[in-house]
């Protein structure tokens, strides 16, 4: 409850306490990412299956670490919480090839467990707190999740906090009202790991 109210504390600095509108592009919306139409992005918690065809001595099993990373028979720690399964593939077999001289060793990188997805849903809701899903989700999915607004939320004023892969963080207006009179379906995104949805 004590790491909620912090990021509660946190997104009402972030919104400015009530200071003037968020300047937004209404034609953005469309071009929010949309984590559901890109390959998988590993996190830690993940767990993956990395198999090495006819060499079964170095395919493996293994859970992403804290730190991002996972370690594999002979090649050791490779960081890959972050990145795609392509991406990590692509360096387990270039890597390989040190030991396994097998050229139709090939490589796959499965993820067979997803425990990364989190996000956070504060302010005037049922039960604000940390979720986290096995699929994803939008933001009046992840409302629902939090057990709807209550009778004291700005239904209309609501933020989504982004941080960009630079860093740098975003707030991006939700008409909750609109989304369910379906006059501005595109504002409904999907939300992405680590976003916070404040409803004020």
């Amino acid at each position: 409850m004590r790491t909620v109210s912090f990021l509660l504390l946190w997104v009402l600095a972030a919104a400015g306490c009530g200071g003037p509108p968020i300047v937004y592009d209404p034609g953005n919306y469309k071009k929010e990412h949309d984590p559901s139409k890109h390959e998988y992005v590993i996190g830690v918690s993940d767990q993956l299956q990395i198999n090495v065809w006819r060499n079964p001595e170095v395919s493996s099993a293994a859970t992403v670490r804290p730190d991002g990373t996972i370690t594999m028979p002979l090649i050791g720690d490779i960081k890959v919480a972050g990145r795609t399964p392509t991406d990590v593939k692509a360096e387990i077999a270039k890597k390989l090839t040190a030991f396994v001289k097998d050229e139709s060793a090939v490589v796959t990188v499965a993820v067979i467990g997803v425990n990364s997805y989190r996000f956070t849903v504060a302010g005037n809701v049922g039960r604000p707190g940390i979720f986290t899903t096995r699929y994803y989700v939008t933001v009046a999915e992840a409302i629902a999740m939090a057990g709807g607004p209550t009778r004291f939320a700005d239904t209309e004023q609501i933020l989504l906090v982004r941080t960009d892969p630079n860093g740098r963080v975003r707030q991006i207006p939700i008409n909750y009202d609109s989304i369910r009179s379906r006059d501005n379906p595109e504002q409904d995104l999907v939300v992405m790991s680590g976003d916070t949805v404040y409803l004020p």
